[in-house]
């Protein structure tokens, strides 16, 4: 008798890990099951509780006036001996934590909560892909409070639509302005930049948006761009702002926190990017660029390689990589049609299991498999630091790496299974772990692991054996 494998492929390579009666309810055709969540909009984090980043940023700016403010009494002239400016600067630092790291706790225990409980966890999976794509990291202060929202407020909305429209407002959100330092970007023949020359002050070009779009959100670092390019680019993004005190230019100009074209910091005249031309006006000229990229065939090749490697190995199945590619190119990157050409690659339904879960992973499988409660509690979101894959903080724009080998180290193998022991002491006996073996892990359930189960000394032992067994670890 042949062994169905494909909804524990589906559950734990596509979703986020079975939760009892998941594999149950995929039945016989997992493909259907991946197809019907691809319909209807993407499911919106419930936000009890969360807020904008307009709202955000806009006490983030309430904070800088009342320093301000108080600068300008004598008393405020700074600690030993600091200029005025630098000691409001460190007191401004010292009070943006007070204010985001709430914040911050209460989106990554929503985006959890969400992961547990979600009907369509292939789309939570897709919103991980894209977040790690377009990854900002709140190990720069100002990104703490805001890199959450920018999943909420960019990826989700767009996560099933166009790649382009994905794009534009993922590159317009304030946390990846803030991240990226774009809000200050000057074009050296701007109004203002020409201002500034006039009172012998100097304003600066910031490449990093314009280099890490084509480097890591387009292109790819293969892609055929060169270094004109990138500068060329970062004078067409120049102007792409934010309103309120956060860019250069007029301190009230726009809405506090939210997207803002300053024309005043704006290069002004014809662009070249990627042999291409580019003579419109302010903000349509970085538009136009933006589209043009996410068009590429270089895009489309870069996104499909990423989406293989995720979904299908760590070395991904040149045929797989051509197939998604030609679906972006020839659906105009509309993002269902990739998904599903993805989808239908006979390699990623295939054994043995490809992929080792990332610390990420592998928490949100336990946490599912398990259906874990968050509190409120800090304490609840500890295990990512704990296992290394803090939430919204990779370190770099290139995002966490994706391959087995940046994960599965002695080390961290020790931690995933003093982790399970740890869940597995506190719910004591209170899940039936010969039940749930093969309702989270279908028929990959292997024989080995049933018999270690079945041998184990108390029912804590048996829970921990199956959270840190070969096939748990895996996807």
């Amino acid at each position: 008798m042949s062994l169905d494998y494909s909804p524990a492929i589906a559950a734990n390579r596509f979703g986020l890990g079975a939760k009892p009666g998941e594999l149950s309810a995929i039945g016989s055709d997992a493909r259907g099951w991946l197809e019907a969540q691809l319909r209807g909009p993407a499911p919106a984090v419930p936000s009890l509780g969360l807020r904008t980043s307009a709202d955000i940023l806009s006490d983030a700016a309430g904070i800088r006036q009342q320093l301000k403010s108080q600068r300008q009494a004598p008393a405020a002239q700074g600690a030993g001996g600091a200029s005025p400016d630098a000691a409001e600067a460190q007191a401004f630092a010292m009070r943006l934590p007070q204010l985001f790291r709430p914040i911050y706790i209460a989106e990554v225990q929503a985006r959890l909560r969400n992961a547990i409980a979600t009907e369509r966890p292939w789309i939570e999976r897709l919103v991980y892909f894209w977040s790690n794509h377009f990854a900002v990291s709140v190990d720069k202060l100002a990104v703490l409070g805001v890199a959450g929202t920018l999943e909420r407020e960019a990826i989700r909305p767009h996560l099933l639509g166009n790649f382009r429209e994905l794009l534009l407002a993922v590159e317009q959100h304030p946390a990846m302005l803030l991240y990226l330092d774009n809000q200050r970007s000057v074009g050296p023949n701007s109004v203002l930049a020409q201002r500034a020359a006039r009172r012998e002050r100097t304003l600066g070009l910031n490449e990093n948006l314009a280099r890490e779009i084509l480097e890591l959100h387009t292109l790819g670092v293969d892609g055929g761009y060169t270094q004109a390019d990138v500068t060329s680019f970062a004078k067409v993004l120049t102007g792409w702002s934010l309103g309120g005190g956060d860019g250069a230019g007029p301190v009230q100009a726009g809405t506090t926190g939210q997207f803002l074209f300053r024309a005043l910091l704006h290069e002004p005249g014809a662009q070249t990017v990627f042999r291409r031309r580019y003579g419109q006006s302010d903000q349509a000229q970085g538009r136009a660029v933006l589209n043009d990229l996410a068009l590429a065939t270089p895009t489309a090749r870069h996104i499909a390689t990423k989406l293989a490697r995720h979904f299908i190995a760590d070395e991904p199945p040149a045929a797989a990589v051509a197939r998604i590619a030609a679906a972006f190119e020839r659906s105009g990157g509309d993002l269902p049609q990739v998904y599903r050409a993805l989808m239908s690659c006979e390699e990623a339904w295939r054994l043995p299991l490809p992929k080792y879960k990332t610390p990420q992973d592998y928490l949100l499988s336990v946490y599912r498999g398990l259906q874990l409660p968050v509190a409120d509690a800090p304490r609840s979101i500890a295990g990512f630091d704990l296992l290394g894959q803090r939430q919204f903080a990779p370190g770099s724009p290139a995002g966490w790496p994706d391959r087995s080998d940046d994960w599965d180290g002695a080390s961290a193998l020790m931690k995933r299974i003093e982790f399970a022991d740890s869940v597995a002491q506190r719910l004591g006996g209170t899940r039936t772990v010969a039940e749930l073996g093969p309702q989270l892990l279908g028929a990959t359930y292997s024989d080995e692991t049933r018999s270690a189960l079945l041998h184990a000394a108390t029912d804590a032992q048996a829970l921990t054996l199956l959270l840190t067994a070969p096939e748990f670890m895996r996807r």
